[in-house]
């Protein structure tokens, strides 16, 4: 009878523990539960892990090599910030010249607009770069510049119109805040570049940028058209033109926010040798010495951007001025490049693992030359839509391959100041750019500058191809023949 009732008595335990297992068995496939005491007190609510988990997974799966927890949990929050970011942008970035098109600035002040942002721009990346080499903080200064005070400014503007200012007055207001954020967001550039080099291994490079920029663009695809019907719905909502763009702008403050938050997760290396690397200035004239490429990375990079930003304000200027477009209408063709890009992205990252960055820089940067050349002809606004499906998918190789091509040719030691070189040289001539641009516009015509534009690009690429690819084709042949020997 003992012997029975033990044996029952086992069953029971043996039924209880199996149960309990399959309880905690359901609880672990459940995440978007946390189960308390209280738990019946609160409302249902989401847990994160179901969007990071397969975003996890589809890290681990197109790494090559394997990836540490640490690697993969900061490759997956870098990933959601950039996502957020794309977003940002797209309620803002082409929606600032407009803004002040609707205070009546001319074609000259919306240069200056540009041309200031620019200045400030290349202004901050020295201080920038110094404070990286002085305390070796590099997520810090992200987050409090560029993620902090650049992303206040978009509330700031949003708040313009609630001041009644003069026109002359709040178009100035508008080109100061717009200086302090693009100054703000530089500041962070040196500190951002040398961080991403360590957070993203250089073996997956190519598929993972390629696989992030291309969620970029969807989100910017998205997006760019929500932002110009928030600003023509906002607009016609009793007939107040700078409503739409004070929504549109908080929507970028709010997103750029959730952008910031995504990058403070990232865990930065604080190793001994990191902190001494990062502090590290290093010497510009050695940085040309060893790093072949490097010298004519920067002067391409002037050329190139100063032909690029000749035109590059005043596109959406005439596509609604002279073409006849509507804002809601530059919000869609912004959305057209962005569609564009998921496609471009998709092959350049293959591209670019083949071949590498200089070949895709190469094969993308000379048909670039060609679009702004194309808007001499056009007639009617649905043409500039075709000229941003072309656009998209070059840039979105041209983009991947430059990056890329930054961290190639600068080197380790002293990477923030060779970066702070060479981002001074794109805004220096991305300040004197829109200034003559906006001379030419207003003195000459719109032609002009795209002209200029399209023959400044190409120049801009000859010389890539003799002072960077040819030096760096050098060193592959003498490392080839080495080894060979």
């Amino acid at each position: 009878m003992s012997d029975t009732l033990s044996s029952k008595h086992q069953e029971r335990s043996a039924r209880a523990t199996n149960h309990d297992e399959r309880v905690q068995h359901l609880l672990d496939y459940i995440p978007q539960r946390r189960i308390s005491v209280f738990d019946h007190l609160r409302p249902q609510r989401w847990n994160w892990y179901l969007v990071h988990r397969p975003l996890e997974r589809s890290l681990v799966h197109q790494a090559p090599q394997p990836l540490t927890i640490r690697q993969t949990r900061n490759l997956r929050f870098f990933w959601l910030d950039g996502i957020f970011a794309a977003i940002s942008e797209s309620f803002y970035l082409a929606f600032i010249p407009l803004f002040a098109l609707a205070y009546g600035a001319d074609n000259q002040q919306v240069g200056w607009i540009t041309a200031i942002g620019n200045l400030a721009g290349a202004a901050a990346l020295f201080p920038g770069a110094r404070l990286l080499e002085k305390t070796g903080k590099r997520q810090s200064i992200v987050l409090w510049s560029g993620g902090g005070i650049a992303r206040v400014m978009l509330l700031l503007l949003a708040c313009i119109p609630l001041l009644t200012l003069p026109p002359a007055i709040a178009i100035l207001l508008i080109a100061m805040l717009n200086g302090v954020r693009a100054f703000m967001a530089n500041f962070a550039n040196p500190a951002w570049t040398a961080m991403v080099a360590d957070i993203v291994p250089e073996f997956m490079r190519g598929s993972y940028f390629s696989k992030r920029n291309l969620t970029m663009g969807l989100a910017t695809l998205i997006f760019a058209s929500v932002a110009g019907w928030v600003i023509r719905t906002g607009n016609q909502w009793q007939a107040d033109p700078f409503l739409g763009y004070q929504l549109s702008f908080a929507l970028a403050f709010a997103f750029g926010m959730v952008s910031t938050l995504h990058f403070a997760q990232i865990r930065e290396p604080h190793s001994r040798q990191h902190a001494a690397q990062v502090r590290q200035a290093g010497s510009l004239r050695e940085a040309l010495k060893s790093s072949p490429g490097y010298l004519g990375f920067v002067v391409s990079g002037f050329v190139w951007n100063f032909a690029l930003q000749v035109a590059a304000p005043f596109f959406n200027v005439y596509l609604v001025t002279r073409l006849g477009a509507s804002v809601e209408l530059v919000g869609v063709f912004t959305s057209i490049s962005s569609l564009a890009a998921l496609g471009g992205q998709l092959l350049f990252g293959k591209v670019l693992d083949r071949r590498g960055s200089v070949f895709l820089q190469l094969v993308t940067g000379f048909p670039i030359a060609l679009l702004p050349i194309m808007w001499i002809f056009y007639t009617q606004p649905w043409q500039v839509g075709v000229n941003n499906l072309f656009g998209g998918f070059l840039w979105a190789g041209f983009n991947l391959a430059n990056f890329n091509l930054l961290l190639q040719v600068t080197p380790a030691m002293g990477r923030a100041r060779a970066v702070a070189l060479y981002q001074t040289g794109v805004f220096a001539s991305a300040f004197l750019g829109p200034l003559v641009g906006g001379y030419l516009a207003d003195a000459v015509s719109f032609q002009l500058i795209f002209l200029l534009s399209g023959i400044g690009r190409a120049v801009g690429m000859v010389i890539f191809l003799g002072l960077t690819w040819w030096p760096l084709h050098r060193l592959r042949q003498l490392a080839t023949h080495q080894r060979e020997a």
